[in-house]
């Protein structure tokens, strides 16, 4: 029986082409799509679960209430680590890692000893060598518990172990970071490269070992920059530790330490503060919320988000197989009668039916992994992923053929049971119009398909304009034709030289040194400030304190609305600072010029206002900025005036190869980093982009076969009403009529959904585009457009075809 329906189901095929070309390129679209973000999510959901005991190994995280805003970072003070292995009997082991820039721990030259020249390298951060046995990070060479036990050593992965000393193992030879030569780093230990799937991908960890960054600092309970990885001892009350561990931190450390420094608002951090436990696997899906010193995750809201969106591009698919044999049912009734008559039962039919429905679904898969496979590349390029199809797996084949099975079933078992209902005695009297009869369920499902598509496209048209005014707006500074140089602390005390000399090259407009930049991925330094003489009455102005120099504000195009600037032969200036507007607003002043501000060992007054600008992204609002004057040289941004760019690289270039022939210039552009911090943004939209086009095509696909097939039941009344005189005009009216109110039912469901679903994701920019009329209308317009093209072609074809060739048989 079973080859009987196989033989049947490929007749019907052959002779329906057209149907099963849209039955199957429908499924194939809409599984591809399904097999991408399959495979997305899985790698997304593997990260770090390679780890022994990942179960009982967590971070810690702050959280702080501040005037109704939530703040949650992973920054605590150097002592901490120690405090919770001799407090908390529950913890195993604590480490730490620092990777701020403040302190030099991402980006380093880096040289053997007997070499010159130095080479870059990113990744690097300072640690403790526990960090490496809690985080179970496998050692090449060397021994993990060990490894970062003694003063200036370093561990270092394998890639860098093989480029520095090919061939060798490594450990106990030395490396010069930055022409430190006085104290190069031993190498203590190799470990494997991090995989792909890790939350953590440094290049090498720095001992913290025996380090102080300034007196006192490892037993100070004020400043807080290290991160903090925990092993748990099994079977822990998560919660229970949390509310623990925020008491007994808080109560025995931090709270005493605050009072003795006269914060005012002692009660009230208190009240709002909280240490948690979170997971190592949770890591990078759900830390979108958490400070992390620009730390790139992944977002487990667009894992879910991708998966419902691809998911309903599979469900237009089986709608569409749904709608077509359902439609079709008039073209199968007299079969279904004979059949009957001849002896098939029910079952019969309904398997028969079912087999064609697997059949296309199994069709549709092979189709699909192809189109996977060549999108794959794409996909990648956008999400910023290297996946690949894990052919070699043993789960592969089993998994897309149980897939297959189970589309197929739910896509064919209302159709199976629908034709299969027909009865012989009224199929074979010739009552074949049930296909254009009882059409409710089948307007209902297109009306879902295009409401689908309506709010895709919507959403698609929204994050554009987002991105167009993150990438267009006012931000405060201008980005355009600035060079940043990166490394340049390598000058050493050339560097005042080198700027003099970048000033009287013609290309150059202006040349400002400060490791401070307003995007992401430089230095930043918070810090709190108070009135001076209102410490202990105030609370705390949470700042960002950056150290300039005299041409930053011209060279960054910022703007000053009060005051002056910087001046050098000014020594009065040393104590001076420039604020924002948000400084100046948290601190109340009306005229702010003259004050004084402290953050308890600095006393500065302020000179000048500038106008806010945005340093991190516009998800975040605009916080209050402290400007001083002084030295912080590892980076050199310049301004070029000139139109011929490659000209003046190369005019910098040689200038740079003058005072640092032994190193090569690291440079990029301020605007291009800019536009990288909002990558996730422009993902985001390419990805909803090629969504929208997926299901918008799936869906017309299925509106394209219904317009024929209702042009084809209605060929005989076509041809009728054009002897009888109808236009050409009257008759697409009437064939595309009915199509055209369903894509606008559609349209007036899909408005409301998308605006609240846009207006929901609209909510995490601080600054944002308003939903206008004008994005629905556009986004109406098109659809509108799209359906009318796609059945109109059918109708044109039906009203202009001769109807002797129709009524020929009448």
């Amino acid at each position: 029986m079973i080859t009987h329906y196989l033989k049947i189901a490929f007749r019907n095929m052959q002779k329906q082409k057209m149907y099963a070309a849209i039955n199957i390129g429908g499924f194939a679209i809409g599984i591809a799509a399904c097999i991408l973000i399959s495979l997305y999510i899985r790698n997304e959901t593997s990260y770090d679960q390679d780890i022994a005991n990942k179960d009982n190994v967590y971070r810690i995280v702050g959280e702080l209430k501040v005037d109704g805003t939530t703040f949650r970072g992973i920054s605590f003070q150097p002592p901490m680590a120690k405090a919770l292995v001799n407090d908390f009997p529950e913890v195993k082991k604590a480490g730490r890692i620092l990777h701020s820039k403040l302190f030099g721990g991402t980006e380093n030259q880096i040289r053997r000893t007997d070499q010159v020249n130095n080479t870059y390298e990113d990744g690097f951060c300072f640690a403790d060598t526990s960090v490496i046995d809690i985080l179970d990070i496998k050692m090449v060479y060397g021994n993990k518990l060990t490894a970062l036990r003694n003063p200036n050593s370093v561990v270092i992965n394998k890639s860098l172990a093989d480029k520095y000393f090919p061939g060798q193992n490594p450990v106990g030879k030395a490396l010069i970071f930055n022409n430190n030569t006085k104290v190069p780093l031993m190498i203590g230990g190799v470990m494997r490269d991090f995989p792909e799937n890790a939350h953590m991908q440094f290049k090498g960890f720095i001992s913290l070992a025996g380090l102080n960054f300034w007196d006192g600092e490892q037993e100070s309970w004020y400043a807080s920059n290290y991160g903090i990885y925990v092993q748990m001892r099994p079977g822990i009350d998560v919660n229970a530790f949390n509310k623990k561990m925020t008491a007994g931190i808080l109560d025995k450390y931090i709270i005493p330490t605050m009072k003795e420094r006269g914060r005012s608002n002692v009660k009230e951090i208190r009240k709002n503060a909280k240490l948690s436990l979170q997971a190592v696997t949770d890591i990078h899906l759900n830390s979108y919320n958490i400070d992390e010193n620009d730390i790139k995750h992944g977002d487990v809201r667009f894992i879910w988000l991708f998966a419902g969106i691809a998911g309903f591009i599979l469900l237009l698919a089986c709608i569409n197989f749904l709608n077509l044999s359902t439609a079709r049912s008039a073209n199968r009734a007299r079969e279904v009668g004979v059949r009957k008559v001849i002896g098939s039962t029910r079952a019969n039919l309904i398997r028969q039916f079912l087999t064609e429905s697997l059949l296309y679904s199994f069709f549709s898969f092979i189709l699909g992994i192809a189109l996977t496979a060549i999108t794959l590349p794409a996909f990648n390029k956008v999400a910023g992923t290297q996946l690949t199809l894990p052919w070699t797996e043993w789960w592969l084949l089993p998994a897309l053929v149980t897939s297959a099975f189970i589309i197929g079933l739910i896509a064919g078992i209302y159709p199976a049971f629908y034709l299969s209902y027909f009865k012989p005695a009224t199929t074979l009297k010739g009552a074949l119009s049930m296909g254009t009869r009882n059409s409710g369920l089948r307007s209902g499902l297109v009306i879902f398909q295009f409401t689908v598509s309506i709010v895709l496209i919507i959403g698609t048209a929204v994050i554009y304009k987002q991105m167009q005014y993150i990438l267009n707006s006012k931000i405060g500074f201008d980005k355009e034709q600035v060079v940043t140089i990166e490394g340049a602390d390598a000058l050493g005390p050339q560097t005042a030289s080198f700027k003099s000399e970048l000033l009287n090259l013609p290309f150059v407009k202006n040349v400002t040194v400060s490791d401070f930049l307003p995007v992401s991925g430089t230095k930043r330094n918070g810090n709190s400030f108070f009135k001076e003489g209102r410490e202990k009455e105030d609370p705390p102005i949470r700042t960002q304190h950056w150290v300039i120099d005299e041409n930053y504000l011209a060279t960054m195009g910022m703007k000053l609305v009060a005051g002056r600037n910087f001046r050098t032969d000014m020594p009065t200036d040393s104590q001076a600072t420039i604020v924002n507007k948000a400084m100046v607003n948290q601190l109340g002043y009306k005229d702010p010029l003259g004050k004084v501000i402290t953050n308890g060992g600095e006393h500065l007054t302020i000179i000048g206002v500038i106008d806010d600008f945005n340093y991190e992204s516009i998800k975040q609002q605009v916080d209050p900025m402290v400007m001083i004057l002084g030295n912080s040289n590892s980076m050199v941004s310049i301004k070029v005036k000139s139109a011929d760019m490659q000209a003046a690289l190369a005019a910098i270039t040689a200038t740079w190869k003058k005072f640092q022939p032994h190193q090569a210039m690291r440079y990029n552009f301020l605007d291009e980093r800019y536009a990288a911090m909002y990558s996730d943004v422009q993902s985001t939209q390419y990805i909803f982009t090629g969504f929208s086009i997926l299901a918008i095509v799936v869906a017309c696909l299925g509106l394209f076969a219904l317009a024929a097939f209702m042009a084809e039941q209605r060929s005989k009344e076509v041809s009728i009403r054009k002897v009888l005189g109808a236009s050409v005009g009257n008759l697409l009216a009437l064939l595309t009529g009915n199509f055209l109110k369903l894509v606008l039912i559609s349209l007036i469901i899909a408005i409301p959904i998308g605006w609240l679903a846009m207006n929901k994701w609209l909510e995490d920019y601080v600054y944002r585009v308003k939903l206008s009329w004008d994005i629905f209308a556009v986004s109406g317009i098109m659809v509108i457009v799209i359906a009318l093209v796609t059945v109109c072609w059918q109708a044109v074809s039906a009203a202009l075809v001769n109807p002797i060739k129709n009524l020929r048989s009448e």
